[in-house]
């Protein structure tokens, strides 16, 4: 019960600060809008193989501010595991342009069975399990952030941002 209601705090207080509040994209942070509003969150990128390979591993917690964006060299089909994961976690699979086209939620800790994505995605990002549907973020909506390839992007960086 209790985590039910930091959750919701939580989710309120990403919703206080809708996306539009800044247009400066920055590496620390992603935002995501839809017909279900607008979020940011505070983001660690991982970019190399060897970051991508540890994700979140090995830690106890995860603000619900807070997640990692996943971005790789090629766009392709994508697979996770929880192997070493402690928390549950949602995973938002996004398209090359910044469109999320699929969402696993509440992907179970230590748990070794393949998470792959149904199509070719660029980038994942993972948050805390649950924040995705309390949000109600949803498939289509838009993510802008300075890893996403610009160019074709659904929801570009502003120029000289």
């Amino acid at each position: 019960m209790l985590r039910h209601l930091l959750l919701g705090a939580a989710c309120t207080l990403i919703w206080l600060t809708p996306a539009s509040a800044s247009s400066v994209c920055r590496d620390d942070t992603l935002q995501l809008r839809g017909e279900w509003g607008e979020a940011r969150f505070r983001v660690e990128v991982a970019d190399s193989a060897e970051e991508r390979a540890v994700g979140l591993m090995h830690r106890d917690s995860l603000s619900a501010g807070a997640g990692m964006l996943f971005v790789f060299s090629r766009t392709e089909p994508v697979s996770f595991w929880m192997e070493n994961t402690l928390i549950e976690l949602d995973m938002l699979f996004i398209a090359e342009n910044g469109q999320v086209t699929q969402i696993h939620s509440r992907a179970k800790p230590l748990d070794r069975t393949p998470i792959s994505s149904t199509n070719d995605v660029r980038y994942v990002l993972e948050i805390n399990g649950g924040m995705a549907q309390a949000m109600g973020i949803q498939v289509g909506s838009d993510v802008r952030h300075p890893s996403i390839l610009q160019d074709g992007a659904v929801w570009p960086c502003e120029v000289g941002n």
